[in-house]
């Protein structure tokens, strides 16, 4: 599997997916107007997602002081999203990428073993995962902040504190 890594200083890929209410959610409409948190989690409803999710919304005001939004993407579809979000009250939004276009394009998409040993594999398969990554984009469409393999506790206050310190 070919991985590509993006830096920072580059222009952030545009991408247009389905948020958890199945309306087209397109990044460049934020050009101009908003900072982006772009982060990529591996799955609905799991306790690290969860807790992830979850203090990204407890911060969401905090974040809307910097005009920023803050947005989730996961190869889960958008009923998936939509449970989530209900379940925990999640004001994130959350975007739908079953086919992993847009986290091939970030280069959060890596090959993992199966099975429940390390470095072992289930009948010789791997399987394909989303690595936690966390992109912070400026208003104009730079990324400003590239975050790859992110703990979940405590993330959505380190990406809060990178947001307020750009110029």
């Amino acid at each position: 599997m070919q991985v590509v890594q993006i830096t920072a200083g580059m222009d952030a890929p545009h991408f247009e997916l389905p948020d958890a209410d199945m309306q087209p959610f397109n990044i460049a409409s934020q050009l101009g107007k908003k900072n982006v948190v772009l982060y990529f989690y591996p799955r609905d409803d799991t306790p690290g997602c969860t807790m992830e999710a979850n203090e990204f919304s407890d911060l969401e005001e905090e974040f809307a002081k910097f005009d920023t939004i803050v947005i989730g993407i996961s190869r889960d579809d958008c009923l998936s999203h939509a449970t989530f979000r209900d379940k925990y009250g999640l004001s994130v939004l959350l975007l739908s990428d079953p086919d992993a276009r847009v986290c091939r394009r970030y280069g959060v998409m890596y090959e993992k073993e199966s099975g429940t040993d390390p470095g072992r594999s289930v009948d010789g398969h791997k399987k394909i995962s989303i690595k936690r990554s966390t992109f912070v984009i400026d208003k104009q469409g730079k990324l400003r902040h590239v975050m790859y393999g992110v703990q979940s506790h405590g993330h959505a206050q380190e990406i809060l504190n990178v947001i307020k310190g750009l110029k």
